[in-house]
């Protein structure tokens, strides 16, 4: 007797948007000029969106008022489970001198040395997210 594998779980929105908010590094997806690009990323939720520094280069440039897709993803080692989150949507530079300052309250500080000063925004178009069953062979070193 054969048995399928249990299905993939679509998520709520309003779970998916409880993951992000537990989360800390994800990826933001973008198209540069000579082709698609992906940068690990600290970020926090905030107003239904997605916020992150960096400073002027290429993923500045490349994300600026363009479609992005941001990910973050995890693994319960207690149920065997794996999920993804994906936020589809348009990135644009915080300059509004309020929201600024909104921003700089943020809990929300660069990684990476050398200054970040520039917030950006992933305004969410679509969120998305799923659970999966791990099944054999998945071990952590």
């Amino acid at each position: 007797m054969t048995t399928s594998p249990p299905p993939t779980d679509q998520l709520p929105e309003s779970e998916c948007w409880n993951l992000l908010r537990q989360g800390v590094i994800g990826r933001l997806a973008v198209v540069a000029d000579d082709g698609p690009d992906i940068f690990p990323i600290n970020y926090v939720v905030d107003h239904g969106s997605i916020v992150f520094r960096t400073a002027a280069g290429r993923k500045l440039s490349s994300s600026t008022g363009h479609p992005v897709a941001f990910e973050v993803d995890g693994y319960d080692d207690g149920d065997a489970t794996a999920w993804s989150v994906v936020v589809r949507g348009h990135a644009h530079e915080i300059r509004d001198t309020d929201e600024v300052i909104e921003a700089l309250a943020l809990p929300l500080f660069p990684w990476h040395a050398g200054p970040k000063p520039r917030f950006m925004r992933i305004a969410a178009a679509a969120v998305t997210g799923r659970r999966l069953h791990v099944t054999g062979g998945f071990t952590r070193a």
